[in-house]
């Protein structure tokens, strides 16, 4: 079966001398992984379209029984021109894809999850201010739409404790305007220090204990000894 959908690339690595596989949020398939047999030979230059946060227009052979799938075609469609020499803006890419990537499944579909991700890659190379909203926002986003919407005033769950979200001075009202608003309206709302040491410490601890596997992720140390 060929499919034909959109992608955001969410990690990549050497196959053979020439070929590339890659790891894929597609819009239409949810997440698989793709061999793009002679990417690397020089007349061709197929490797550009499968970096990190690549969005991609893909086509594919699509085969239940295999784990692996053969793109036969790829296009840009759209592409970031202000991410690439801004070092804090890349990292914040390469976190949210890699918290999409560790904690969405193989093969589910989500679209709006897709759609999402799209948009906050766009807000990163957009914007140069405030790039903290952006990332908090697509956690919140991440928990909600794989139902796990957080709710601030319940903090005792089975062997945890969660932090305090409301323990900086606006941080209750930016949580709750994050969970419920774009990030560009709350640019009157001052973020303090202390905002942003709650903040992360919540939204850090609600995700690790919902999902497995997070307790490593390199973006995220890499984030954090960029923002100190």
């Amino acid at each position: 079966m060929i499919i034909h959908s959109q992608a955001i690339v969410l990690k990549s690595f050497s196959y053979s001398n020439t070929s590339i596989i890659a790891r894929c949020l597609t819009r239409e398939m949810g997440k698989i992984s793709v061999i793009i047999h002679g990417a690397k030979k020089k007349n061709l230059q197929k490797s550009a379209y499968f970096q990190p946060a690549s969005y991609v227009d893909l086509v594919f052979y699509f085969k239940e029984t295999r784990e692996i799938q053969t793109v036969s075609k790829a296009s840009f469609v759209q592409t970031w021109p202000h991410l690439q020499n801004d070092l804090k803006k890349i990292v914040y890419v390469l976190s949210v894809i890699e918290l999409t990537d560790k904690t969405v499944i193989d093969r589910d579909p989500h679209k709006e999850l897709f759609d999402e991700l799209v948009s906050v890659i766009r807000m990163f190379d957009s914007r140069n201010d405030r790039l903290n909203l952006v990332f908090w926002h697509f956690e919140l986003r991440l928990l909600s739409l794989l139902g796990f919407k957080p709710d601030f005033e319940k903090r005792d769950f089975s062997g945890l404790t969660l932090p305090n979200p409301f323990g900086g001075p606006n941080s209750r009202e930016l949580l709750n305007g994050l969970q419920n608003n774009d990030p560009d309206s709350l640019k009157e709302i001052p973020i303090t220090k202390k905002d942003r040491a709650v903040i992360s410490d919540y939204l850090t601890t609600y995700l690790k204990y919902h999902f497995d596997g997070l307790n490593k992720l390199k973006s995220f140390e890499v984030l954090k000894q960029i923002l100190v």
